[in-house]
């Protein structure tokens, strides 16, 4: 029987700090140079394209580039280019492509229309020699390195990074590069946080909520899908603005929700559904830092809003190994999957 140290999946989720550290270095002349470029001539607005875990990550985006650059960020779906041929009107766009291998054949086509449509096509791409990678106008490397588990780890971490690296660059935001540089530290010190609670909480679960609010709520997506993939757990994510809406209609006593939270404008909200879910009898589980809470999840303290998410989804990760060889699954061969998936 493996131990969860012994999985690819906790190996690669481990490699995350040196993988960042490494992306900061290598990446800095070239985000440097498209800062400047984007800070010169502004887009209109961006435009996300990605499936699954590179999805997720957008979803970050989505939050960072907004707070951080005021501009409108929207997510566009591969099947409008590569299956109803639309035509997309993106002259002055910035389109950004987010791909952990580069080669879904509708992520192509769709980086391809935008680029024919006037967009700046960047790629945040982890294999280096892919379609994807030689299409883009820019090509931002995820430097990773080889991923060998289905479930991607490291890749999405390191996605999330260069989106902060990005950010920092165009907005030329001396605060933000001090957060980006300590990211690294922060992974490391983030690694041992226990969160054995979870496991244990879960190990004979059926179904549960993962709710996230903001910069979170990209962490509780890739929560879910990571549930779903290597633990054989039907998992739904919601936003702690819209769980109340429908869904917490179907939760009673026993039922187990996860929480990410971070220390903004959106914690107090978030901490306040999960007080609300605990009083109907849910088993409510709290990733946040400086988290006292009984069946707590730490983070540590002193952390940025912004980086928050990325230490929940590391220490997310190790419990995810663990909880899946409880269940009696393997983390990286999950049923049913392939690493690439070559949608159309």
């Amino acid at each position: 029987m493996k131990e969860a140290s012994d999985t690819l999946m906790y190996r690669e989720a481990h490699e995350a700090a040196a993988v960042v550290e490494r992306q900061l270095r290598e990446n800095a002349q070239i985000l440097k140079t498209l800062g400047e470029q984007l800070r010169a001539k502004p887009p209109r607005f961006i435009v996300t394209c990605a499936r699954g875990s590179s999805d997720h990550a957008a979803a970050y985006a989505k939050y960072v580039f907004e707070t951080r650059l005021g501009l409108i960020t929207a997510s566009a779906s591969p099947s409008i280019s590569s299956i109803y041929d639309a035509d997309l009107h993106m002259d002055g766009a910035l389109f950004v492509a987010i791909s952990q291998s580069g080669k879904s054949p509708d992520l192509l086509r769709s980086a391809q229309a935008a680029k024919d449509a006037g967009a700046h096509v960047v790629a945040l791409v982890n294999v280096e020699d892919s379609p994807l990678a030689q299409m883009a106008d820019t090509f931002v490397p995820l430097r990773a390195g080889p991923e060998l588990s289905v479930a991607a780890t490291k890749s999405y971490l390191a996605t999330l990074a260069a989106v902060l690296q990005l950010t920092a660059h165009w907005s030329n935001d001396a605060t933000l590069h001090e957060v980006v540089n300590r990211l690294p530290d922060d992974l490391r010190r983030g690694w041992d946080c226990d969160w054995s609670a979870m496991v244990q909480g879960l190990t004979n679960a059926s179904s549960l909520f993962v709710v996230g609010r903001g910069f979170g709520f990209g962490a509780a997506l890739e929560a879910a899908l990571k549930l779903k993939e290597t633990c054989g757990l039907h998992a739904e994510a919601f936003s702690a603005a819209e769980v109340k809406h429908g869904p917490m209609a179907i939760v009673g006593e026993g039922f187990p929700v996860l929480f990410f939270a971070q220390g903004d404008g959106t914690q107090d909200n978030t901490i306040a559904v999960a007080n609300e879910f605990r009083s109907r009898g849910a088993r409510v589980f709290i990733a946040a830092p400086g988290n006292h809470d009984p069946d707590k999840l730490p983070l540590p303290d002193n952390i940025a809003p912004i980086v928050t998410p990325l230490l929940a989804v590391q220490s997310f990760y190790r419990a995810a190994s663990a909880l899946s060889l409880a269940r009696g699954f393997d983390p990286d061969v999950p049923p049913h999957l392939r690493k690439v998936t070559e949608t159309m």
